[in-house]
């Protein structure tokens, strides 16, 4: 186990997932980004699903896609390692991940 003492940021992941995907294999998704966070020491996660939404431009020829919605607690290692994940993900279409700058962690 790693001694080292991080200091943890607040950040916002949203992602969007391809809308033709059953309902298990989406539920399989969130609770596969929730895992990673939580093997990787993030804390205070919140996950919620934003619904379907219809797209301003097609991405990956879909017209809709599901959002998801991150926040949590977690150093710079952490987002390298799920972003990664995510471009690799042919079932992700999007994802952007912003820093609460403003956020006082507890």
């Amino acid at each position: 186990m790693n001694t080292k003492v991080s200091v943890l940021n607040s950040y916002e992941t949203i992602y969007i997932i391809r809308p033709d995907l059953s309902e298990d294999n989406l539920l399989k998704i969130i609770e596969n980004y929730q895992g990673i966070l939580l093997e990787r020491g993030a804390k205070n996660i919140v996950t919620q699903n934003r619904g379907r939404r219809h797209l301003k431009y097609l991405i990956k020829k879909f017209k809709d896609g599901v959002y998801i919605q991150m926040n949590y607690e977690a150093n710079g290692e952490v987002i390298e390692l799920i972003e990664k994940s995510m471009r690799i993900n042919e079932n992700i279409m999007r994802f952007l991940t912003t820093r609460d700058k403003n956020h006082i962690p507890l």
